[in-house]
């Protein structure tokens, strides 16, 4: 378990040289550029925000682009396709293709245009159906909707809201106009929103038969056209058959450009790569003829990546020490059994200068309480065997990927050891089949117990467990405090603690109380029930005198003493936080029990069989997934909390190299 120790790393080049230093850089990965000089009258700082914004944008294009080739021609992917990882190429092939970006720029653009005519096709198809369906109640009307009449006649084509008989219409006019009586009404069409009405009259009187209709809410329809209304009816049913041709021909379009989908991942990467290139061109301080660059670099990097550079270019590379008081930037490096639990460490928070990292020693009490508490060989030898799988047959996976089916293959290896311990094999599914399908009796022992038939004595463990949990953390906190040379503060911090809680401990054990919990009575020597006793009392007095030795007012220093004392009821709610363990662990093979006697339920029979094994399969399925998910949230917080809580507060600064990482598709290939 380690913090990698950083150096910083000042670089001077000419600007010549300054694409190539740069992009060897992003591909190495190994530098965190942290430029902070302030610009005068020689050095100043490129305007590179337009720059890096047009390359954002055409990586944006470049996704919609593919986001539409997935729409309309789906790739054919396997269903854990998204484990492959990216694609790896060579720095020579990277700058073939880089040769050839604009034409697949091109290429975005087309598919963006074609999207947009598809989306403009579709919306002419819509209109053109919305049209016909306004034209319905017309259709029966054998002149063109703005047909107005005849040299001595007037016509009047509307709509009056609501439905109409064409007695009502009538009455309507009537109650307006009661001399007009050379008139003829004809209801097209009627629904319960509007009726549909062609009036005539002579042109005298249009006038007055149109404001007898407006009293009662009459207008005249939007459309207006020289065509019938069956006739425009087949103007608009041919419109919507070629925005459909026209639709179906792009999308074809659309599907032969499929091909490109590769390249137009890589450019994709590239604008990336080119936006992030420019974001950090913009921090550099240049000159007409040179630039300086300034960064973090882990000390094991600096020399290789400094001969490199200055035999490769004509610059100059100098190496500095961090200052004492200085933050660095943090970059985790731990072994292949701690590693896979460094996310863990980094959601909770980085080492601040002066911690250590927590990784390796968390990483044995997180495998080890993830499997106390799920608990079950059949389940862990899954876990083990699915994810080892997945790890050789994807090795290329992306790092957090790889970490994670790392972390889940020692949890379940952990899982596996317990539940032989505790003897069971999804649940107690060994002696259910042998009991109904088999008639005979058939067990596997437990090596240790089975928690079911002693639940009282899982729990006393999981305080054990969770006391040793507790006392390594504050060990730890003791071990940075010597390492500070800080041995008062290790005494009253640290060891008045441990003589507080130990002797404590030891008064407990004898006790009625731990008897009737245990189920074992404990007899101590006179000896060490003084002794108990002797540490309880030290340890309590001189928190209380020493904890806030720094206060000159005695009373002050007695109180806030005390004050410090309280605190050791935060390690009784502390130690209780443990029966978790016991609770998972019971859930587990209680509900992996239940779903063992419901598959029996059927009998022996085939039916039986059949119906064990799909009660067998979905049941443990999610009984698996649901612990799974209990253990990986109840172990992270007996870390965060419990744990962490003793000696760690986090709050260091992650280290974000300049690199290549952050594209989606493709990686560089290492380099030697």
């Amino acid at each position: 378990m380690a913090v990698l120790q950083m150096q910083k790393i000042h670089i001077c080049a000419l600007k010549s040289n300054r694409k190539q230093i740069l992009e060897e850089l992003q591909r190495k990965g190994v530098v965190q550029v942290d430029c902070l000089g302030e610009e005068d009258t020689v050095f100043q700082k490129m305007e590179t925000a337009s720059m890096r914004s047009g390359y954002e944008k055409r990586a944006q294009n470049a996704e919609a682009a593919l986001k539409i080739l997935e729409q309309y021609a789906p790739e054919k992917k396997g269903m854990l396709s998204s484990l492959e990882g990216k694609k790896e190429i060579s720095v020579d092939q990277y700058y073939d293709q880089v040769k050839n970006h604009e034409g697949i720029f091109r290429t975005v653009n087309r598919i963006l245009a074609l999207e947009r005519h598809i989306g403009e096709d579709r919306a002419g198809q819509v209109k053109a159906e919305m049209s016909l369906e306004s034209l319905t109640p017309w259709m029966s009307l054998d002149v063109p909707m703005n047909y107005r009449g005849s040299r001595t006649t007037a016509a009047l084509i509307g709509t009056l809201p609501g439905a109409w008989t064409l007695e009502m219409v009538m009455t309507a006019v009537a109650a307006q106009q009661p001399q007009m009586d050379a008139l003829t009404i004809e209801v097209l069409g009627a629904d319960r929103d509007q009726t549909c009405i062609f009036a005539v009259c002579p042109q005298a009187e249009a006038e007055k038969l149109e404001d007898a209709l407006r009293v009662n809410g009459f207008a005249r329809p939007a459309l207006q056209t020289s065509l019938t209304p069956a006739e425009y009816a087949k103007e608009l049913e041919k419109t919507h058959d070629e925005y459909a041709q026209a639709e179906n021909g792009a999308v074809e379009k659309l599907k032969a450009l499929a091909g490109e989908r590769e390249n137009i991942r890589f450019a994709a990467d590239y604008y990336l790569l080119r936006a992030e290139k420019y974001g950090i061109l913009g921090t550099l301080l240049q000159s007409r003829h040179v630039f300086f660059l300034d960064g973090y670099i882990p000390s094991k990097n600096a020399e290789a990546l400094k001969t490199k550079l200055e035999g490769k270019y004509n610059c100059q590379v100098e190496l500095e020490e961090i200052a004492k008081d200085e933050e660095a930037p943090v970059l985790l490096q731990n072994n292949g059994f701690s590693s896979p639990t460094e996310g863990v460490v980094e959601s909770y928070g980085l080492p601040h200068k002066g911690e250590i990292d927590p990784t390796g020693i968390m990483a044995i009490f997180y495998y080890f309480l993830f499997g106390l508490m799920l608990g079950d060989a059949g389940y862990g030898i899954l876990m083990t065997v699915g994810c080892f799988f997945l790890l050789k047959k994807y090795p290329d996976m992306a790092k957090g990927m790889k970490q994670m089916m790392t972390l889940f293959l020692y949890c379940g290896i952990s899982t596996a050891f317990w539940g032989v311990m505790f003897g069971s094999y999804f649940g107690d599914v060994v002696p259910i089949v042998a009991e109904t399908f088999f008639h005979k009796s058939v067990t596997i022992p437990a090596l240790w117990f089975v928690p079911l038939d002693d639940p009282m004595r899982l729990l006393m463990y999981s305080f054990l467990f969770g006391l040793i949990h507790l006392f390594a953390g504050l060990g730890i906190k003791g071990y940075m405090l010597l390492k500070e040379h800080k041995a008062m503060d290790f005494f009253c911090s640290v060891a008045l603690w441990y003589m507080l809680l130990i002797g404590l401990i030891l008064m407990l054990l004898p006790t009625d109380i731990f008897a009737s919990m245990a189920g074992v009575s404990i007899v101590f020597p006179s000896w060490l029930s003084m002794l108990s006793k002797v540490l309880s009392i030290v340890g309590a007095l001189g928190i209380v005198f020493m904890s806030a030795r720094e206060q000159k007012n005695i009373g002050l220093r007695v109180a806030l003493g005390a004050y410090d004392l309280y605190g050791a009821t935060s390690w009784l709610s502390d130690v209780l936080s443990y029966s978790r363990l016991l609770a998972l662990g019971l859930a587990t093979g209680v509900i992996a029990s239940v779903i063992n006697t419901m598959g029996a339920m059927l009998g022996s029979g085939i039916i039986g069989a059949i119906g064990f094994t799909v009660v067998f399969l979905v049941g443990h399925t999610l009984n698996l997934a649901i612990n799974l998910l209990g253990a990986y949230v109840h172990t992270n917080r007996l870390q965060f909390v419990e744990f962490f809580g003793k000696f760690y507060e986090g709050g260091g600064r992650a280290f974000t190299p300049f690199c290549a990482a952050t594209t989606k598709y493709i990686k560089f290939k290492e380099e030697n």
